[in-house]
C-alpha cells in the first residue's frame, strides 16, 4: 500500500520539459510512481482536479539560520510551496559560534540582516559550537520543511580570530584552522560557504563585517576545500552591478571560480531606476568570461525590491561611513547623532559625492505622531520643498519629530517590469534573492515563487509554466547539488507542491506580531497553493498547517 497518491494532476516535473497528465504515488517519503499511480491503494489520496503538481520550490537565498530556532515551519516561505531553503548566505549565520561570541554574532545579524536582537536572545537556545553540531541540533528539531546550509565566513572568522576578525586578515595558521573547520562542515554535509565584500554589510558595533577582512589567501584556502571534495557551491554578495564590476570584485570572483572549480553565485543584478531595459548588460560585461552554470551565476530577483524602514535600524544607509555610528545604539543615542551638525554635514558630503538621487522615491508610509502621519504618501523631496530645507535635513527632522518611529518607504530596484523581464528570462541567471528570514520589519519577498508564477507566467507571459517551475526547482537543485530534490521522478524525495495556475500569486505584505517577544514582522500570504508536501507528508493544505513536521537538514553528498 502506498502512503499517498495524488490523482488527476498536471505534472510539471522540474526538468523544463512539457507537462503531462497523470498521478503520483508516494511511499516512505519517496516517489515510487511518477505518472501512472491511478487506482492504486493508498493511505491518503489528493484529487488535484487537473491542477499542477510540481517539485517543491527551492529558495537559494535565505537567512532563516536564526528563525528556524523558533519557527520550525520556516514561514513565510513554506506558505508559498517552498520545501527547501538554502541558509547561511552573505557570510552571516549562527554557526560555528563559541559561547563568548554569541552577542557579537547576533550583532552582525542585527546590522546585516535586520533581525531584532531581543528576538534572537529569546528565540535561540545555543546548544552548539561547531557547524556540524549546529546541523545536528537543527536535525533534532521538528522542522516543517528542509534546510540546506552554507557555512558563513563571518562566524568562521570569529571562531578562529576572535575580536581580531574585525580588524585584520588571518595568519597562515589561522587560515589553516578555518580550512579545517570548513572541511569538517562539508564532510558533515554543508553545501559550501558564503561571504560578502559589500560595503553596506557592517557587523557588530558598526564595524566592517568580519568576512570583508578576509584575504585572498583565506578565500583560496576555503575554495580549495570545496575543490578537494568535488562538491559544494559558493555564494558571495559582490556588487549591485550599477555600472561596471570593479577590479577588486572581478579579482575576487575569478579567484573563487578558478580555485574552487565549483559553481559560484554572486549578488546581484537588478533593474536600476531610470535606466532602460537591458542596461544591466553593461554591468556584467567584465564578468562574461566567467559566466556559466558550473562557474559564475549572477542571482536576480523577479520582484520589485521595496524597503520599509525606520531610523532605529538604518540598514539602508549602512554603506555610508557616517552611519556606522548609528548601529547598535539606544534610541536616545541615535537621536543625538541625527541632530548633530557634524553628522549631517558628513552625510550630505557623501550623498553629493555619490550623486544620490533617492529623495523623490522616499516617502512616508506611517508614523506615530499625528503631524508626521498626516504627511503619509508624500516624498521627502516635496516635504523638504514645503519646509524650505534640504532633503536630508527634512528626512532626519521628520524622524526626530516622531521619536524615530516614522516608517519610510523606499522602492529601490526592479520597479519597471519591462526592465526586469530580461533578468527573469535570461538562462545565465539564477532566480532567488528572497532574503527570507531577514529584514523582518522592512520587506517580505519570501513569496517570490508565487509572484513568478502569478505575474511573470500568467499575467505577463514572459515564461511558460514549465520553464518557470524549472527555474524554481531543478535549476536550483542542480546548482547547489541538493540530492533527490527539484525533480518529479521515481526515487526522488516526495517534496511537492500542488497549485492552481489560474490563481497562484502572492499577497501584499502585512504586519503581524508573532516574533518571540511579540515584535512585528512583515509577512506575505500565498494564493492558489493547494498543498505543500514534504517527504510525502502534507504540511499545508489550503493554507492551513496540518501539524506534520517531516523536514530535515539536507546534507550534500548524502542521499
Amino acid at each position: 500500500m502506498l502512503d499517498l497518491v495524488i490523482e488527476d494532476a498536471r505534472i510539471i516535473d522540474g526538468t523544463g520539459g512539457p507537462s503531462r497528465h497523470g498521478s503520483i504515488g508516494v511511499k516512505d517519503g519517496r516517489i515510487v510512481d511518477a505518472g501512472g499511480a491511478s487506482g492504486l491503494v493508498a493511505k491518503e489520496r489528493i484529487d488535484a482536479g487537473g491542477r499542477v503538481v510540481a517539485p517543491g520550490f527551492i529558495d537559494p537565498h535565505t537567512h532563516y539560520d536564526a528563525q528556524v530556532a523558533w519557527d520550525p515551519l520556516v514561514t513565510c516561505s513554506s506558505w508559498h510551496g517552498v520545501t527547501t531553503v538554502v541558509t547561511g548566505n552573505c557570510g552571516v549565520g549562527v554557526a560555528p559560534c563559541r559561547p563568548e561570541h554569541r552577542e557579537v554574532l547576533m550583532g552582525d545579524l542585527v546590522n546585516v540582516e535586520a533581525i531584532p536582537l531581543d528576538v534572537m536572545r529569546r528565540g535561540i537556545a545555543w546548544t552548539w559550537e561547531s557547524f556540524p553540531q549546529w546541523m545536528d541540533a537543527l536535525g533534532r528539531a521538528r522542522l516543517g520543511i528542509n534546510v540546506a546550509p552554507l557555512v558563513p565566513l563571518t562566524p568562521l572568522r570569529h571562531h578562529v580570530l576572535g575580536d581580531a576578525s574585525f580588524e585584520r586578515a588571518a595568519t597562515a595558521d589561522e587560515t589553516a584552522a578555518m580550512a579545517r573547520l570548513l572541511d569538517d562542515a562539508v564532510r558533515a554535509g554543508a553545501f559550501g560557504f558564503s561571504t560578502t565584500i559589500l560595503s553596506n554589510h557592517v557587523g557588530d558595533q558598526g564595524r566592517p563585517l568580519a568576512c570583508r577582512k578576509a584575504s585572498t589567501d583565506e578565500l583560496r584556502a576555503l575554495a580549495g576545500v570545496l575543490r578537494r571534495h568535488g562538491r559544494g557551491a559558493i555564494e558571495i554578495a559582490l556588487t549591485a552591478l550599477s555600472d561596471r564590476v570593479s577590479d577588486e570584485e572581478l579579482a575576487t570572483l575569478s579567484l573563487l571560480v578558478e580555485e574552487s572549480r565549483r559553481p559560484v553565485t554572486f549578488l546581484a543584478v537588478f533593474a536600476r531606476p531610470g535606466r532602460p531595459p537591458g542596461s544591466h548588460e553593461q554591468g556584467i560585461e567584465r564578468v562574461l568570461p566567467l559566466l556559466g552554470r558550473d562557474r559564475a551565476v549572477p542571482q536576480v530577483s523577479c520582484r520589485p525590491l521595496r524597503v520599509q524602514f525606520t531610523l532605529k535600524n538604518p540598514f539602508i544607509f549602512a554603506g555610508m561611513t557616517p552611519w556606522a555610528q548609528a548601529f547598535n545604539r539606544s534610541v536616545s543615542e541615535q537621536a543625538a547623532l541625527y541632530r548633530s551638525d557634524a553628522f549631517r554635514t558628513a552625510w550630505k558630503a557623501e550623498l553629493a559625492r555619490r550623486r544620490a538621487r533617492l529623495w523623490p522615491r522616499v516617502t512616508i508610509r506611517d508614523a506615530a505622531t499625528p503631524a508626521v502621519a498626516a504627511l503619509a504618501g508624500q516624498s521627502i523631496t516635496d516635504i523638504a520643498a514645503a519646509r524650505n530645507v534640504e532633503p536630508p535635513d527634512a528626512f532626519l527632522d521628520l524622524a526626530l519629530e516622531d521619536e524615530l518611529e516614522t516608517l519610510f518607504d523606499f522602492p529601490v530596484f526592479n520597479q519597471d517590469p519591462e526592465a526586469v523581464r530580461p533578468l527573469v528570462t535570461d538562462p545565465r541567471f539564477l532566480i532567488g534573492l528572497s532574503d527570507g528570514g531577514a529584514h523582518v520589519d522592512q520587506l517580505c519577498d519570501a513569496g517570490y515563487a508565487t509572484y513568478l508564477l502569478g505575474k511573470w507566467v500568467r499575467q505577463w507571459e514572459a515564461l511558460t509554466l514549465e520553464r518557470a517551475v524549472h527555474r524554481l526547482t531543478g535549476e536550483v537543485a542542480d546548482f547547489f547539488g541538493i540530492p533527490g530534490r527539484g525533480r518529479i521522478a521515481a526515487g526522488a524525495a516526495a517534496d511537492l507542491v500542488v497549485f492552481d495556475p489560474a490563481t497562484v500569486d502572492d499577497c501584499p505584505p502585512e504586519y503581524v506580531h508573532d516574533l518571540p517577544n511579540g515584535a512585528k514582522r512583515l509577512v506575505a500570504r500565498a494564493r492558489g497553493i493547494d498543498a505543500t508536501i514534504v517527504a510525502g507528508q502534507v504540511v499545508y493544505r489550503d493554507g492551513t498547517e496540518t501539524g506534520a513536521r517531516p523536514g530535515i537538514v539536507l546534507r550534500g553528498g548524502h542521499e
